[in-house]
C-alpha cells in the first residue's frame, strides 16, 4: 500500500532535506528512520519538493510504500512519538498508488518572512530574515508582478541547478506587510533550485529603493543569474502549500497563523 503523509517542520538543525553520504543529519534520514520503527522494515520516503538548509516547511507532503497494516492515525502518532520536537506528521491518508508526491503535485507555494526593524529580533532568530533598512514594499509588490506566468528564470537558479528546463510558471506574487513582518507570498507549478531565496533577495534590493521595479523585468530578459541580486538567508523561507487535484481529497492547508503573532511587534 501507499501511504501519503503532511508534514511540517523547523529546518533550522538539519542539513536541508535530502539524505546525504555520511554523519551529516537531514529530514529526509531522521523522517525515514522514525516511520521505518512504526512499519517494522526501511521505509524511503519521496517528497513534493526538497528544502535547503534552514528552510522550513508548514505543508510538506511525502509518500512512502509498505506491506506493514497500520491504522492511519498510528502512522501520526506513533512516528510522533520517534520525532524530534521540531518536526512533526500532521496527517496520513491511504493514496493509490499512481500517485506521487512530487510528480502528482500541480502547484507549490512559499512564503518568505522579512523582520524589517532596526534591531534584530531574538525570540524570532531563525525563523525569520532580518533587514535592517526601511523597505518598501508598494515597490516590491510592483516588481513582482514582472515575474507571474511561465517564463525563464535562469536569471534565478543556482548554478548547481540540475532542472532539464529553468521554465516555470508563476501563478501569483504578493508582498504584503503585517506590523514589522514583510511576506512575501509566491506560487508557482514548481521551483527552481534557490529560484524563491533569489526572488526575494532582487525584491529586497528594489525594496530599498536601488532599482526601480521594472529592473526585476530587466534581470528577467538577460537570463543571467549573474545579473541578479544576491540569494536572500534561508530561515525566512517557509513551504507552505503543495496543490494536487481534487481526486486526491488531502486535508486543506492550515493558516499560517504562526505569524499572528506579529501584533506583538
Amino acid at each position: 500500500m501507499r501511504i501519503a503523509l503532511g508534514i511540517e517542520y523547523d529546518g533550522t538543525n538539519y542539513h536541508g532535506w535530502q539524505q546525504q553520504d555520511g554523519s551529516l543529519i537531514t529530514l529526509q534520514s531522521t523522517i525515514e528512520s522514525s516511520i521505518s520503527k512504526v512499519a517494522n522494515h526501511p521505509i524511503k520516503i519521496i517528497c513534493a519538493g526538497r528544502t535547503d538548509v534552514g528552510v522550513h516547511a508548514s505543508s510538506q507532503v511525502i509518500h512512502f510504500d509498505t506491506d506493514s497494516k497500520r491504522r492511519l492515525d498510528a502512522w501520526v502518532l506513533g512516528t510522533n512519538s520517534y520525532l524530534p520536537k521540531d518536526i512533526c506528521i500532521k496527517w496520513a491518508m491511504d493514496v493509490p498508488k499512481d500517485f506521487h508526491a512530487r510528480h502528482s503535485a500541480t502547484a507549490r507555494r512559499y512564503k518568505y518572512i522579512i523582520y524589517n526593524q532596526k534591531i534584530r529580533p531574538a525570540i524570532l532568530a531563525n525563523k525569520v530574515s532580518w533587514h535592517f533598512k526601511p523597505l518598501d514594499i508598494q515597490s516590491m509588490h510592483l516588481a513582482g508582478q514582472h515575474l507571474l506566468g511561465e517564463q525563464d528564470f535562469s536569471s534565478f537558479r543556482s548554478s548547481s541547478c540540475q532542472s532539464n528546463t529553468p521554465m516555470r510558471n508563476i501563478h501569483h506574487l504578493n508582498v504584503t506587510k503585517h506590523g514589522h513582518l514583510i511576506i512575501i507570498d509566491i506560487k508557482a507549478n514548481a521551483f527552481l533550485q534557490h529560484m524563491v531565496r533569489n526572488i526575494a533577495g532582487l525584491l529586497i534590493t528594489i525594496g530599498e529603493g536601488k532599482y526601480h521595479p521594472v529592473w526585476a523585468k530587466e534581470v528577467l530578459e538577460k537570463r543571467d543569474r549573474r545579473e541578479a541580486a544576491h540569494t536572500a538567508e534561508a530561515c525566512g523561507l517557509y513551504f507552505i502549500e503543495v496543490c494536487y487535484p481534487t481526486i486526491y481529497q488531502f486535508p486543506q492547508s492550515a493558516n499560517f497563523s504562526f505569524f499572528d503573532i506579529s501584533i506583538l511587534f
